[in-house]
């Protein structure tokens, strides 16, 4: 599996999570992560626990650079892939620009145009920002 299949598991597996923490449901991350992966991947481990220990961080971040939007008002495969293209351009050592390009890539194919910009937009605004500090 490539890193692109992986982050297509990955933003499963954080919608799955989404859904349960939206209807104050019990889980166990290492169950779902395992109900999702056929074979035992370290990359998407890594990355659904980093979201989700920084989920707070990643929601504060989005929604100070959402426009007269909020997180919570995207649907929840949008809501993971946002949070997943946060996590990875500023928690990891993926560059920026394949970063922000896998998490535009997963809108394309899964969120519809106006929240695909929207991602794209706040993604690289954070990116800029990151890079003029």
């Amino acid at each position: 599996m490539n890193r692109s299949e992986a982050r297509i598991i990955i933003m499963t597996i954080l919608y799955q999570i989404l859904m349960y923490q939206n209807s104050n449901i019990n889980y166990n991350v290492k169950d779902v992560i395992k109900e999702n992966l056929e074979i035992d991947n370290e990359f998407v481990k890594q990355m659904v626990t980093g979201v989700l220990k920084n989920k707070t961080e990643l929601e504060k971040i989005a929604n100070d650079n959402l426009k007269d939007w909020k997180i919570s008002r995207l649907g929840l495969t949008d809501q993971a892939i946002l949070y997943l293209g946060l996590y990875e351009l500023l928690y990891t050592d993926t560059p920026e620009v394949v970063a922000i390009n896998e998490a535009i890539e997963l809108a394309k194919k899964y969120s519809d145009e106006k929240v695909k910009n929207m991602i794209n937009g706040v993604l690289d605004k954070i990116y800029h920002d990151k890079i003029s500090e």
